[in-house]
């Protein structure tokens, strides 16, 4: 792993009226894809969306009906192209006929760790799952043939993440491994060596890390379509690999704790450089922590965010006035963003974090102390908002899903390396250069 931090602005990316982002993943609320959509749009770009697809009761997967295909459509603002690109398999039967959930009916929580699954089987059923997937993305590369533009432009972004298995057991005991303090703590490394961590790793990897390579694959010829016409063709990825802030004046790579998915984040990274071996311009943009719906599970991932503030003062940003105010406005009666950001540094400086920063360890397990730590101080901080539901956090989420939606739009018009780390500090710079 080389550790590659984006320090200098990309030029401004050439994409016009006619060039074409294909959303390679549902858009779900507010989230990292808003930004590059958004700054799409301001370009005059076409942006062409697609689904998950939703599943019947019996399991069955399908498009989207009328009514869903108008909702997702208005929440993108743009034309989906409707057939399911569900990534995963734990709803995939093997030969016996059996789903990886099926060989979880009636398993209770408590007994986790001596439960035992059939690997053979799962590994029928992520085979299905494969093909599956590899057969749409095929289906819907075709009708993008159909749609994009002689001579276009095409960036392709992948947003599918992910991957727990839907099965009722495995919420309460992930939130244990994210959330559990004393007697509900529950240690991520234990809860990883056993079966059911081996089927959460083999599926955040076929969702989160492997549906970049089938996407890449699979639309092949598509590529060869656009280039032959004399377009650009790049491919864009969202990763996680920590993130510098600053940390008592002075940036440092920090990152959250236990992130499990972390391995999948890193399976993607070689993906991409996999492609760009072969001269296929695919690039993942490891980004900072925000706090979205699908993070809510990850509480204490949002610390980090705080920092930003400091970020974009000391990078010039004249965003940062406008980010202040708006913070101030959410703050409860006697609180100070001055005191939030001093309790975030402290955090993020405390010894008790010390063994957590080495970046080639890196995905880093929990300890209790460490899990103790940061929920603590996790409430704290959002305690010190008016209204729980409307924080700081969001304000700042939205500043770096725009800063990264920009950063991410002008670096794929050059691409220039497989994996980029976008922290704090060229987020800021971005936000200042608007």
């Amino acid at each position: 792993m080389n550790y590659n931090p984006m320090r200098n602005l990309p030029a401004d990316a050439g994409y016009k009226a006619g060039d074409v982002l294909v959303l390679c993943g549902e858009l779900f609320g507010r989230g990292y894809a808003n930004g590059i959509v958004e700054q799409a749009r301001r370009l005059g770009m076409t942006i062409i969306g697609t689904t998950v697809g939703r599943r019947e009761s019996d399991g069955t997967l399908r498009p989207l009906n009328q009514d869903e295909l108008a909702a997702a459509e208005e929440l993108l603002g743009a034309k989906i192209i409707n057939i399911p690109l569900e990534a995963g398999f734990d709803m995939e039967p093997a030969a016996n006929g059996l789903t990886p959930l099926d060989q979880l009916k009636g398993a209770k929580p408590d007994e986790w760790s001596t439960i035992r699954l059939d690997l053979n089987a799962l590994e029928e059923s992520r085979a299905a799952g494969t093909k599956r997937l590899r057969a749409n993305l095929a289906a819907v590369a075709a009708e993008l043939a159909k749609r994009v533009p002689a001579g276009a432009n095409m960036l392709l972004v992948h947003t599918m993440a992910g991957g727990i298995p839907r099965a009722r057991l495995f919420m309460p005991l992930l939130n244990r491994v994210f959330k559990g303090q004393g007697d509900k703590y529950l240690s991520s490394a234990d809860f990883w060596g056993a079966d059911l961590g081996k089927l959460c790793d083999w599926s955040f990897n076929e969702v989160t890390a492997d549906s970049l390579a089938y996407l890449i694959d699979e639309t092949a010829s598509l590529r060869d379509q656009v280039a032959s016409a004399g377009g650009k063709v790049s491919y864009a990825a969202y990763g996680y690999h920590g993130c510098e802030v600053l940390v008592n004046g002075a940036y440092k790579w920090q990152s959250y704790t236990p992130y499990l998915q972390g391995w999948a984040k890193m399976r993607l990274e070689d993906h991409a450089a996999a492609a760009w071996a072969k001269g296929i311009k695919a690039t993942v943009y490891n980004c900072p922590e925000i706090q979205t719906n699908s993070s809510a599970l990850f509480l204490g991932v949002e610390i980090s965010l705080y920092p930003l503030l400091e970020a974009l003062k000391k990078e010039g940003a004249g965003v940062a006035a406008e980010v202040t105010a708006a913070c101030n406005k959410l703050l409860a009666e006697g609180a100070t963003l001055e005191k939030m950001l001093e309790r975030a540094n402290d955090y993020l400086a405390s010894p008790v974090m010390k063994p957590f920063d080495a970046i080639s360890a890196w995905p880093h397990h929990s300890t209790n102390e460490q899990m103790e730590f940061m929920l603590t101080r996790s409430a704290e901080l959002i305690a010190m908002n008016a209204n729980p539901k409307e924080i700081v956090c969001s304000v700042l989420s939205g500043a770096v899903f725009r800063g990264v939606g920009k950063l991410m739009l002008d670096s794929s018009w050059e691409p220039q390396a497989p994996v980029w780390w976008l922290n704090h500090d060229i987020i800021a710079k971005r936000l200042a250069k608007d």
